[in-house]
């Protein structure tokens, strides 16, 4: 089965995300979207499962490009708060940074996946579980806009992302399992931020999500077979 086929469109998935107060609620409800029920004691956020979801069936992934999208109004108001005008954002330096984490995203997860013993594939199929990945309101608190004579950028913190992930059967195309986690990225000190240091503190969240599915893979691979979500 082709990828393409089970790519839920862009629209869709920020429509459901702008719709999802379950992001900003100190609970998460119990039933999500698609009749997906509340995993309890996660490492994450909130994650959702058919039920009667094994993943234990799957001994393949196949990952999709992560789709990147900064917070709604990011570039102005980070625009209206600088007083250089040479260091303001532009549309290309958005551009630049959404294609750089999205690739770094791809990259670390298939490490850590490899790492972790899973066979990677490029197309759906039986035992195969897609992987379909997005970073959503994307905020950095000191993107370099690579002007000559730019000062140094303090900040206790690098920004925010959410993970938004969704996971498929490659055989069915069936949604079986979504993941919401927001995370903040930094230390909680002050210290000099540019390109560089953001994407290092994002790959460290990335490589947390990613080690956290790797973990659980392998964690339930091993495991007797149940009928019962996993």
């Amino acid at each position: 089965m082709s990828l393409k086929i089970l790519l839920t469109p862009v629209a869709a998935v920020l429509a459901f995300f702008l719709s999802a107060a379950v992001i900003a609620e100190p609970a998460a409800p119990p039933v999500g979207a698609d009749d997906l029920k509340l995993v309890k004691h996660t490492k994450l956020r909130a994650v959702y499962m058919k039920p009667g979801t094994n993943l234990a069936e799957y001994d393949k992934v196949a990952l999709l490009g992560c789709y990147v999208a900064f917070k709604k109004d990011w570039q102005r108001n980070y625009n209206d708060q600088t007083m250089n005008l040479m260091n303001r954002i532009t549309d290309q330096d958005m551009k630049n940074i959404r294609e750089a984490l999205g690739k770094e995203f791809d990259k670390v997860f298939i490490e850590v996946l490899k790492k972790g013993g899973q066979e990677i594939v490029d197309r759906g199929g039986d035992g195969v579980l897609v992987i379909q990945p997005a970073i959503l309101n994307l905020e950095v608190t000191a993107p370099d806009s690579l002007t000559a004579g730019m000062q140094a950028n303090f900040s206790a913190s690098a920004g925010q992302m959410t993970l938004f992930m969704q996971l498929y059967d490659g055989k069915t195309g069936d949604m079986i399992a979504r993941v919401i986690d927001p995370e903040a990225a930094g230390d909680d000190y002050f210290e000099v931020r540019n390109s560089v240091t953001n994407m290092a503190d994002a790959d460290r969240i990335i490589r947390r999500w990613a080690t956290i599915l790797s973990d659980h893979l392998s964690k339930i691979s091993a495991e007797p077979s149940s009928p019962a979500a996993q």
